[in-house]
């Protein structure tokens, strides 16, 4: 009993002392995000303990508490909701009830969870898709992609392709009354980074080029080659999302070596043969002067890792890699990028090096904004940074889908 108590004890310590952090100032709603940032601190802290113990892996207590999250497949009065497959990926499927004149615009969304967590039937993804059906009266496909550590690169992307290929086919559009000449394919966090990752495959498919007409990109993970953007720097310890949860986390899309992420934290992970591809990510020559500040760029350094990962120069992980020719042929996007937020800087970069390639473009910057804000538009905690960033995205797919 006394042990229990100098646990709980220590741990409601180490909570406040994480509570009252320094936190940006211009945050909305500072005391909300406040207590979320120091659940998702102490959760990682707890994760650390159990591993060190060898009671379960640093990934496991994550997903374990984000399937509490799960919902059934429930309709309401305006859209019919059904979980079945695309190619033997199960998706969840947002059907709107009313009649409509016309065929209608189809949205395949991919969630966020760093490859390694995360469902479309989490409560806020399922309640975000539910909200784009009814709102735009539009086709919506949550996908189930498969997790890493278990199943890692380039399995998550495979089965993403493979739900979009799936749902391209002209018997699908009569079967679910859509236009296809509307589609998008959009996502959050890592979601977007296979979102951008798919749409950049399918237009290299000579079968699929020219059929999706837009991506969306809600503060999209863009590259893994430099961990030490000004964004990185600025908001190592979050808010919401800490450099050494997202790097941890992430590495395991890759691998279960622990090097990698070590290494990654020290921007020591890339390869000696990987130079030529910093041009790509230089944030000194594509971010605008007020996200360089007084940063100074150094390149990542090389040959620090004995294993060899080749995926870590693929662009199908860091769509950033992708060459200014392939950029050129990128259907409409729309990308959210929020200042108070690792990937700040990959979003503002992608969304240049695009607007320079001739892809239209729109690229909307919260300023006030911190990461996975979009996973806050239910119960137990709203926010209504979770909102504003919602109706942008609903507004934009609106006007342009």
């Amino acid at each position: 009993m006394v042990h229990k108590t100098l646990c709980f004890g220590l741990l409601g310590i180490l909570f406040a002392y994480y509570v009252y952090l320094p936190m940006p100032e211009n945050i909305e709603e500072h005391w909300k995000i406040r207590i979320a940032d120091a659940v998702t601190k102490m959760i990682s802290l707890v994760a650390t303990l159990f591993e060190n113990i060898g009671l379960m892996k640093y990934e496991e207590l994550f997903f374990t508490l984000s399937t509490c999250f799960l919902t059934k497949q429930v309709s309401d009065d305006n859209i019919t909701v059904i979980d079945t497959d695309f190619s033997n990926i199960p998706v969840r499927l947002y059907l709107p009830k009313r009649k409509s004149e016309r065929h209608r615009r189809a949205i395949i969304f991919f969630h966020g969870g760093a490859f390694v967590l995360g469902s479309c039937k989490m409560f806020f993804y399922d309640f975000l898709n539910r909200w784009t059906a009814n709102k735009l009266d539009a086709v919506v496909v949550g996908v189930d992609y498969r997790l890493a550590p278990q199943y890692p690169f380039p399995i998550a992307l495979e089965d993403c392709v493979s739900v979009v290929k799936f749902f391209l086919q002209d018997k699908i559009f009569t079967k679910y009354g859509v236009d296809p000449t509307r589609i998008c394919i959009s996502g959050d966090s890592s979601g977007g980074t296979l979102s951008a990752a798919v749409t950049h495959l399918l237009q290299d498919d000579p079968e699929f080029k020219d059929k999706i007409k837009a991506q969306a990109l809600i503060y999209p993970c863009l590259q893994i080659i430099d961990t030490l953007t000004p964004s990185y720097r600025e908001y190592e310890h979050g808010p919401l999302l800490p450099k050494e949860v997202a790097i941890n986390l992430a590495s395991l899309y890759l691998t279960k070596d622990k090097e990698l992420p070590r290494a990654a934290l020290r921007n020591e992970h890339m390869p000696q043969d990987s130079r030529h591809l910093f041009k790509f990510v230089n944030w000194s020559v594509f971010l605008p002067e007020k996200y360089k500040k007084n940063h100074v760029y150094t390149e990542p350094i090389l040959g620090k890792l004995n294993a060899s990962y080749p995926a870590l120069v693929d662009s199908r992980v860091s769509p950033l890699l992708a060459s200014d020719s392939k950029l050129q042929s990128l259907p409409l996007t729309y990308i959210l990028t929020c200042e108070h937020d690792l990937f700040r800087d990959d979003g503002i970069i992608y969304a240049t090096r695009i607007r320079n390639a001739g892809v239209q473009v729109t690229h909307e910057h919260i300023e006030e904004g911190i990461h996975g804000a979009l996973s806050f538009t239910t119960a137990p905690l709203f926010l209504n940074l979770g909102f504003r960033i919602r109706d942008k995205y609903i507004s934009w797919l609106e006007k342009n889908l």
